[in-house]
C-alpha cells in the first residue's frame, strides 16, 4: 500500500503543480521521500512534531496547496486530534468546510509488528468520524490505495485514509470504479452479509469460500468508505440476508461496526455481529508471529464462519 501511495503522489505531481507533501520524520517508511527527490519545493519532512505537521498542513491549504501530510496512525490522529479539528475541519475556506488537507497514514491496526500495543492505533475511526467535515476511508488493498488518493487529490475537503503496514493481495480490478460514500460487493450471497474494510476484506472473501462449501451463500461488502458510509447498500443487504457481520481491524467500541449498528438501526434493524479488538490494546508481535496474534484477537476467517453460523442457527 505505501509503496503504490508514493507512486501515486509523485504521478499527481507531475499533473497538478497545487500538491504538496508533508511528512514527519517516517518519510522513507510511507514511501513519500522519492515524491521530495522529484519535487523538491512541494516536500516537506517537519521532523518528529505531528502537532506541527497539521498545522503546517493547514497553513499551505490555507495559501490554495493541495497538501497531503502523512505519517504512522498511531500519531495521527493520536497526538494531534486538537489541531487536526480545530486547524482543518473547523475552518471555512471561500464558504467551503474544512480545508483542503489529506491525512494520510500508515501503520494502522494490530498488524504493525513488533513495536507493540503503545504503536498499534485502534481507536482512530472512532475519532477520525465523529470530527464534522472529514471523511474517513480505509482501503482494502493497493489498487483502492492507488484511486483513493487520485480521488481525495481532486475532491476539495478534509479527508483522513488509513494504509496497513504488511502486503496485501490484491482483490480489486484495475477497472473497478470508487466513489465516496459507496461500498463495493466483493461476492453476492443471499444468506448473509459480511461487511468489511482494509485488510479483514480478505479474510471476509476467505470465509465466503468457506461457507460456500457448507451450502451457505454469501454477501462481501468492501466498505472502504467509513464515513460518509453507505446507507443505501447496508438496508438492502439487511433486507436480502436478514444478519450482518462487519469485521475490522479496530476497537468494535465506536468504530466501524458501531457506525454500521447506527445506520441499521434507523432503517432496517436486524442482528448485528461486530467482529474486532474487543476494547483491549495490542502487544507486540513479529512478521512470523502475527497469524498468532490475529487468531487471539479471533480476527480469521474461521471465527467469522462461526459466528455466521451461530447467528443462522
Amino acid at each position: 500500500m505505501r509503496t503504490v501511495y508514493g507512486k501515486t503522489l509523485i504521478d499527481l505531481g507531475e499533473s497538478n503543480q497545487k500538491i504538496v507533501v508533508i511528512g514527519a520524520d517516517t518519510t522513507n517508511s510511507l514511501k513519500i521521500s522519492s515524491f521530495g527527490k522529484i519535487f523538491k519545493n512541494r516536500f516537506f519532512n517537519v521532523g518528529i512534531a505531528e502537532a506541527n505537521l497539521v498545522s503546517i498542513a493547514a497553513g499551505l491549504a490555507n495559501a490554495g496547496k493541495i497538501v497531503f501530510a502523512s505519517t504512522y496512525a498511531i500519531f495521527v490522529p493520536g497526538r494531534c486530534v486538537d489541531q487536526i479539528r480545530n486547524a482543518i475541519a473547523y475552518p471555512s475556506r471561500h464558504d467551503q468546510q474544512g480545508l483542503n488537507v489529506k491525512l494520510v497514514v500508515s501503520h494502522g491496526g494490530i498488524s504493525v509488528g513488533a513495536d507493540g500495543g503503545s504503536h498499534q492505533q485502534l481507536e482512530d475511526i472512532a475519532i477520525m468520524r465523529t470530527i464534522p467535515n472529514m471523511r474517513v476511508l480505509i482501503p482494502a488493498d493497493s489498487i483502492a490505495v492507488s484511486e483513493l488518493t487520485r480521488i481525495m487529490s481532486e475532491q476539495y475537503g478534509p479527508f483522513y485514509m488509513r494504509m496497513s503496514r504488511p502486503k496485501i493481495p490484491t482483490m480489486h480490478s484495475t477497472s473497478e470504479k470508487f466513489l465516496i460514500g459507496k461500498g463495493i460487493i466483493m461476492n453476492d450471497g443471499s444468506d448473509c452479509t459480511i461487511a468489511a474494510c482494509g485488510i479483514t476484506v480478505k479474510m471476509a472473501l476467505d470465509a465466503a469460500k468457506l461457507l460456500k462449501k457448507d451450502g451457505i451463500s454469501c454477501r462481501v461488502i468492501d466498505m472502504f468508505s467509513i464515513k460518509p458510509l453507505d446507507e443505501n447498500i447496508l438496508e438492502k443487504s439487511a433486507r436480502k440476508t436478514g444478519f450482518i457481520i462487519t469485521c475490522e481491524e479496530h476497537n468494535v467500541i465506536a468504530g466501524f461496526g458501531s457506525a454500521v449498528c447506527e445506520t441499521i438501526s434507523n432503517t432496517y434493524p436486524v442482528p448485528i455481529k461486530r467482529i474486532g479488538i474487543h476494547d483491549t490494546f495490542g502487544e507486540s508481535a513479529r512478521d512470523p508471529e502475527m497469524e498468532l496474534l490475529f487468531k487471539k484477537h479471533k480476527l480469521t476467517p474461521e471465527n467469522i464462519v462461526n459466528n455466521v453460523k451461530e447467528i443462522r442457527k
